[in-house]
C-alpha cells in the first residue's frame, strides 16, 4: 500500500517513543524502484571529482557524499517527500529546513568504522546551533545486518547531554576531521562502555528502503564493514527553522545556508509502501 499521510494515532506513538529512546524504527519503506534510482544517484555522484565526495583515509574508496539534495534533482526530491516532512515537522514540532544531506558508504571489506559519538556536539560546537531540535532519517539504500557495519545506539542517551567536549583551542578548525573516521568530537570509549552497561545497545537493521529516525545527541557508533555486503546509509537532516544557526562557517555542503521551511511535494518516482 502507497503511503501519502501519516495517521494522528502513529504520530503520537512514533513520538512518544522517539522522545523516550531517542531513535525509533518507522512503519514505511521506499519501494525498490525508489531504492533503485537512489543507488543509480549516489553512484553518478560517487565518480565525480567534486568536494562534496570524501574518500576513505589515504584511499580512493569513497567514503560519503554530501550535499546532494543541493545539486541532485532526484535528492531534492527526496527530501520534499510529503511524509518525511510530516514525521520531521511532527517529532520536531514546528517547520522544517534541510540541514545536511549526505550518504555514508562502507563498502565491502573496506569500509571504516566512525567511533562513539553525539551529531549535536559538532552542529552546537561549529555551527554554533543553540538547540538539538534536529532529526536525522536513516534510509538504507543496501540491507543492513550485524557484519556491514550497522549504526549502533545507545537508548536514552540523548537526554544525558554533550560528553567529552575537548578544548576547543586545540582544534584545527578542519572540516575533514567531521567526516572521517578520525572525529574532532567523539564520546571516549570507557564512558561509552559505562554507558552501555546501565542502558544497553541497540543495532539498527533494515532492508534496503527502511526507515529509521535518531536523535542528534544520541550517542552512536558503527563498525567496520567485514562483510561482502556493501552498506551505503543515506542521512537526511531537518532542523527547526527557528534552530537555524546564525553564522555558520563550515561549507554549505555540511551546513544548509536555505532555512526556509520545506514544501512538501509528491514526486512519483519515489514511493514508500507500509512496512
Amino acid at each position: 500500500m502507497t503511503v501519502s499521510t501519516v495517521a494522528g494515532t502513529a504520530l503520537s506513538e512514533l513520538k512518544s517513543a522517539y522522545d523516550k529512546d531517542g531513535y525509533c524504527p518507522l512503519p514505511h519503506r521506499f519501494d525498490k524502484a525508489s531504492v533503485e534510482l537512489l543507488r543509480q544517484r549516489v553512484a553518478a555522484i560517487s565518480a565525480q571529482s567534486r568536494p562534496e565526495v570524501v574518500h576513505e583515509k589515504g584511499s580512493d574508496i569513497v567514503r560519503a557524499i554530501h550535499g546532494c539534495h543541493e545539486f541532485d534533482e532526484v535528492c531534492a526530491a527526496l527530501v520534499r517527500h510529503p511524509v518525511l516532512v510530516e514525521l520531521a515537522e511532527t517529532l520536531i514540532g514546528g517547520p522544517v529546513y534541510v540541514y545536511q544531506f549526505k550518504v555514508n558508504l562502507k563498502q565491502a571489506r573496506e569500509g571504516a568504522a566512525w567511533p562513539w559519538h553525539q551529531d549535536f556536539t559538532f552542529w552546537s560546537e561549529e555551527d554554533g546551533m543553540s538547540r538539538p531540535d534536529a532529526i536525522n532519517f536513516a534510509i538504507p539504500l543496501d540491507d543492513v545486518h550485524e557484519d556491514n557495519g550497522p549504526l549502533l545506539v545507545i537508548p536514552g542517551s540523548h537526554d544525558l547531554g554533550l560528553f567529552d567536549l575537548p578544548d576547543r583551542s586545540a582544534q584545527t578548525g578542519d572540516w575533514r576531521q567531521h567526516v572521517s573516521n578520525d572525529l574532532a568530537y567523539t564520546v571516549s570509549a570507557e564512558r561509552a562502555e559505562r554507558m552501555v552497561e546501565e542502558r544497553g545497545r541497540t543495532l539498527i537493521l533494515g532492508g534496503a528502503g527502511s526507515l529509521h529516525a535518531f536523535h542528534p545527541s544520541i550517542v552512536h557508533s558503527s563498525s567496520n564493514n567485514s562483510s561482502e555486503d556493501r552498506r551505503a546509509l543515506l542521512l537526511i537532516t531537518y532542523n527547526a527553522v527557528d534552530n537555524a544557526p546564525a553564522n555558520p562557517t563550515r561549507p554549505s555542503f555540511l551546513v544548509g545556508r536555505d532555512t526556509t521551511p520545506v514544501a512538501a511535494r509528491h514526486d512519483e518516482r519515489l514511493v514508500l509502501e507500509s512496512a
